[in-house]
């Protein structure tokens, strides 16, 4: 089926599809916006990137022609390098592939959002009291 018979099927009611408050947002896998449109649905859509945290570092997963075996449909990549580096290598496995170079941008901001949830927080240092009414207390 083309993608395009599969966005008219799937766009009005679908399982992942979520409502709120005037938005539609969308809950499927290889969905980088979460946004409900057919540019980045991951159902819809032939060719799809999905990125997830690992537990150390950014997995990558783009869809191969190989739709018949489930097993092999699938091409997953863990980096677990610097921000900088992370980048690079999400650009590099998207656009230079010319795999979909239209959702570099959209990567590129998962990727980065990934990487910031997987950073320890950081504790702050409050300084002590100082004063007349912290003497008080």
């Amino acid at each position: 089926m083309s993608s395009a018979l599969v966005w008219e099927l799937i766009k009005n009611n679908n399982s992942f599809l979520v409502k709120r408050e005037g938005l539609q947002l969308s809950s499927e896998s290889n969905n980088l916006t979460n946004l409900h449109s057919f540019k980045y649905s991951g159902v819809a859509n032939d060719k799809t990137v999905g990125i997830q945290a690992a537990p150390r570092g950014v997995k990558v997963t783009k869809n191969t022609k190989k739709t018949f075996s489930p097993a092999k449909s699938v091409n997953s990549t863990v980096i677990a390098k610097s921000r900088r580096h992370t980048a690079k290598s999400v650009a590099n496995l998207i656009a230079r592939s010319k795999y979909r170079p239209d959702l570099l941008p959209a990567a590129l901001a998962r990727a980065s959002a990934v990487i910031s949830a997987q950073q320890p927080v950081k504790t702050k240092n409050l300084r002590p009291a100082k004063g007349i009414r912290a003497l008080k207390a």
